[in-house]
């Protein structure tokens, strides 16, 4: 057998092995957290819109929701606005709002619907604002100071949390579209209110009854204490490992909503290296998978 034969087998067997898995997750949807190096780096952009068509033209359902820190911090330099993080987070005052509001939604969100529909998908942009899909209220942030000593209540500003989501704007949309969704959500008067992208797509996945929760970051997955990868947990495992110390950090908010969406309905979570390669597939369509699944 010559090798372009033995070329042309593999890919065969890679399809076979693939199989099983697209019957399982056919009508299934997936709610996909975009962001970090995978939303910087042209292949890797490449890699995921072709990642997000697939899983649709199979008979997934697939919903996108991004950040877009890194491009939101060099508008505000462009503009010379200064922006001040209390534990990384971005204190939101109204004109650094507006700015938010205009990189997520008008800027990121529609660079994304653009290239899935350039590489043969059919996507479609939306924020918190659009049909009610995501009301929120002003965070209220309490930071602990220690033993004896009263909390300190800190003003964010327009960082606001999720009071609501109303998902029949993306029921409507699914059967045809991929949606897109920036992480902006609604007041009750309209104003507009800057929510992490992980919490969005979290609340989003439980309010769909999504099979799977996906995060994409720029870490392996979760790491034990030798900074070994943690291929699967189960919910009490993370818990235990928040509480002796081996998740830290920036890891913390990112299991925490994995949990929060498994308590809401979801069926598994997974926190994925975003620098590889296809990620998405390899976690969805293949035996090993890569990064941390979550369980309950």
């Amino acid at each position: 057998m010559s090798m372009d034969q033995l070329e042309e087998l593999d890919r065969a067997k890679v399809l076979i092995e693939a199989l099983p898995y697209i019957r399982r997750f056919k009508n299934a949807t997936v709610v996909v957290k975009y962001g970090g190096h995978a939303m910087v780096d042209e292949g890797l952009k490449r890699d995921f819109a072709l990642d997000i068509i697939l899983m649709k033209f199979v008979g997934m359902n697939p919903i996108v929701v991004h950040g877009g820190g890194p491009q939101i911090g060099d508008f505000l330099r462009r503009l010379s606005i200064e922006s001040e993080f209390v534990d990384g987070m971005r204190v939101t005052d109204k004109q650094t709002m507006d700015v938010v509001e205009m990189v997520l939604v008008g800027k990121v969100n529609k660079e994304i619907v653009a290239l899935i529909n350039a590489h043969g998908g059919r996507s479609v942009g939306l924020s918190g604002k659009d049909g009610g899909l995501i009301m929120a209220e002003k965070m209220r942030y309490i930071r602990e100071k220690g033993v004896d000593q009263p909390p300190e209540i800190i003003d964010m500003g327009m960082v606001g949390q999720i009071t609501s989501v109303d998902s029949r704007v993306l029921q409507g949309l699914m059967g045809e579209f991929i949606p897109v969704i920036a992480p902006v959500g609604a007041g009750e008067n309209g104003e507009a209110y800057n929510i992490n992208a992980d919490i969005v797509a979290g609340r989003i996945a439980a309010s769909m009854e999504a099979r799977k929760l996906v995060l994409l970051t720029d870490t392996e997955g979760v790491l034990d204490s030798g900074g070994e990868l943690i291929s699967s947990l189960a919910s009490d495992e993370v818990r235990r490992l928040i509480g002796d110390g081996t998740i830290r950090g920036g890891m913390i908010p990112k299991v925490r909503c994995c949990l929060e969406a498994l308590e809401g309905g979801v069926g598994k979570a997974h926190i994925l290296d975003g620098r590889k390669q296809h990620a998405i597939l390899l976690e969805i369509f293949t035996k090993a998978g890569v990064g941390t699944e979550i369980i309950r």
